[in-house]
């Protein structure tokens, strides 16, 4: 692009910006309650808000107009609230609070369930009181799902009727404005520590479920029993059915005490019959081992299950996922293993439901070509298991979660599929070091959760490399090259650091409407564009004075302290184009563009949206890992 096209871009946008002066976020007008679902919402996991919405309980809730921020920000509790407006950094984010509504309990009736959840009678709904004029039950039996709740009332009679009922102090706003809320923020020290916990759990858990493959041998098939079924039917507790080599027909073989079910590896041939799953275990501590796997049924979701509570909130999505047909299930079957399996699959390879402290290592998973046709590699429902040393190949996801908090998957590679590891209402999992090639995502967490980890993965050939939903989360040390998009930064309130962006059409995708990331230590290079950044406020991504390294950035580093002498605007005008365009970066340190940056930081109506690294690295902050990485592409 011709440089004179971005000159006149700048005046284009210095004369309309010189008329748009300061405009009130309220319009000029007194605010006034907003529709709770057109807020931008904070506050609780996904999961809790939909739990609660479906078993009819309530949550009190806020919403909040600030200073500098445009948008009316919904809170999920009114201790979320209180928590943001003590952390450290919100005020300079967002201004000071022109208005704060809170739920109106007084009209409402509300009344608890033996767990402390609150209900109203039908027909009663709740209003919006300001918060200076209500009146806050606090320390009563109310809770949440996520805890316990402060319950506000615009009439202190309802407030004081309530308490008498169930316990609790009535504060006026300005007390519970201070109230300690115990609230986790996502810092580099604290995300570090849990990954090292969450890898520590994981060492212990596969080292535990290793030790069912030291198991005795008490029944061999075709000597002892004629059939997989009836050796696993004799075989007492606590001891191992020995499969030998060859090719053993069955229909489903069904596991209901702790024994391990053991072949001599891929010569071992286990074919189902191509209706349901192959192997179902139905009792903790059982072990799959050394076993080639297929003959698996093709369904993909059932109708009916028995035993299962059609009110649950995620009833359809149990349905719709947690019972395909698998080559290997688990059911209720806590301390389980899968080890040196090999599986071709049309539908899941293994499925875990209710098990926790579970182990999936050097597993093969075949799937479909086409992501459409297949299903899961690894599907997680309501467990928490480790998924290491794996490879997965096609199918529609490697690794799907629901409500797998705490799960592990790390080591493994995934390759020609729609997503490598697919995280639905999925708070504190650890996603470490996998290889992903050839995915329309390689890690994406969704539905809003909390405390997720992904670090040291490897995303390439992608649509996109890492995408984070949520809150107070971590992505680093990832390597993410020649996708089209090499990161989102699309959570609130997270750590983003030391990543290595190289060689994507866009190096990150700015999509958080709540400028509340912390990103830093990041290498751009080689990448088409910058970022693309959505509508929203500025995003600084400089934290401390430690910014980020990019490539081609204008500007010298007069002192020698490591530092850019000038800031970097990777999502603007002139800056985004000082790698891509003849003339951009003798047109970005020329005075008109000095004047526009001046006057902007003076206005702020003028202030742009976008990314701007005020303290941008002179000089790449991770040179090795670049250099390996751009065996694959060349860098700028």
């Amino acid at each position: 692009m011709d440089a004179r096209y971005v000159i006149a871009a700048v005046f284009a946008f210095l004369l309309v910006s010189s008329a748009a002066f300061a405009v009130d976020p309220t319009g000029g007008a007194e605010p006034t309650p907003a529709r709770f679902d057109d807020a931008v919402q904070m506050g609780m996991t996904g999961v809790d808000v939909v739990k609660a919405r479906s078993e009819g309980y309530e949550i009190p809730r806020a919403q909040a107009f600030y200073s500098q921020y445009r948008y009316v920000v919904g809170y999920y509790g009114i201790e979320s609230l209180v928590a943001e407006l003590n952390r450290q950094g919100h005020a300079q984010q967002f201004g000071m609070p022109l208005a704060i509504f809170v739920t109106d309990y007084a009209t409402a009736d509300p009344h608890l369930t033996e767990q402390g959840y609150i209900t109203l009678p039908s027909g009663r709904t709740t209003r919006w009181v300001e918060a200076e004029d209500a009146h806050f039950v606090v320390g009563s039996d109310a809770r949440t799902t996520a805890g316990p709740a402060v319950v506000p009332f615009s009439d202190r009679a309802a407030a004081a009727s309530f308490a008498d009922e169930y316990g609790g102090e009535i504060r006026r706003w300005d007390a519970v404005s201070r109230l300690s809320v115990d609230r986790s923020v996502a810092t580099s020290e604290a995300m570090t520590a849990a990954v090292e916990n969450r890898s520590a759990w994981a060492n212990e858990t596969v080292s535990e479920t290793r030790r069912l493959l030291d198991r005795p041998v008490s029944v061999t098939v075709g000597e002892d029993a004629p059939t997989v079924q009836a050796a696993v039917e004799q075989a007492p507790p606590n001891t191992t059915v020995r499969v030998p080599a060859g090719t053993h027909r069955v229909d489903t073989v069904r596991i209901e005490k702790p024994i391990t079910l053991r072949g001599a590896g891929n010569d071992t041939h286990l074919q189902g019959d191509g209706d349901g799953s192959v192997v179902r275990a139905f009792a903790p501590r059982v072990g799959v081992a050394s076993l080639r796997i297929d003959g698996v049924g093709g369904n993909a979701s059932v109708e009916n299950v028995p035993d299962v509570n059609e009110s649950e909130w995620d009833y359809r999505v149990s349905m719709g996922y947690g019972y395909a047909d698998t080559a290997v299930e688990f059911e209720a079957a806590n301390g389980s293993l899968v080890s040196d399996v090999h599986v071709d699959t049309p539908a899941n390879g293994v499925t875990f439901r209710d098990t926790y402290d579970a182990a999936v290592t050097n597993v093969t998973v075949l799937g479909s070509e086409e992501w459409q046709d297949g299903f899961m590699g690894v599907m997680v429902m309501r467990s928490r298991p480790v998924v290491q040393d794996s490879t997965f190949t096609g199918g529609r996801d490697a690794v799907y979660t629901h409500r797998g908090d705490g799960i592990v998957v790390r080591r493994n590679r995934m390759d020609a599929m729609r997503f490598g590891v697919h995280e639905m209402y999925t708070s504190d999992a650890l996603v470490a070091d996998n290889e992903m090639r050839r995915t329309n995502v390689g890690a994406i967490v969704m539905t809003r959760p909390r405390g997720n980890a992904l670090v040291g993965n490897d995303v390439r050939d992608s649509n996109a490399g890492v995408v984070i939903a949520g809150s107070d989360s971590y992505a680093a040390d990832n390597v993410l090259v020649g996708n089209r998009y090499g990161m989102h930064v699309s959570a609130r309130r997270s750590i983003y650091e030391d990543n290595v962006v190289l060689c994507n059409e866009v190096g990150a995708r700015a999509a958080s409407i709540i400028p509340t990331n912390v990103v830093t230590g990041n290498d751009f290079v080689g990448n088409d564009r910058y970022v693309l950044s959505t509508v929203g406020p500025l995003r600084v991504w400089t934290d401390e004075g430690e910014g980020n390294y990019w490539s081609g950035a204008p500007g010298g580093d007069a002192d020698g302290d490591g530092v850019l002498d000038r800031s970097f605007r990777p999502s603007g005008t002139v800056d985004s184009r000082v790698s891509s365009t003849r003339g951009a970066p003798t047109l970005a340190a020329s005075p008109s563009v000095t004047v526009l940056r001046q006057l902007q930081g003076m206005v702020p109506a003028m202030r742009p949206t976008g990314v701007v690294d005020t303290a941008p690295s002179a000089s790449p902050n991770h040179p090795d890992a670049i250099a390996a990485a751009n065996a694959t592409c060349v860098a700028g």
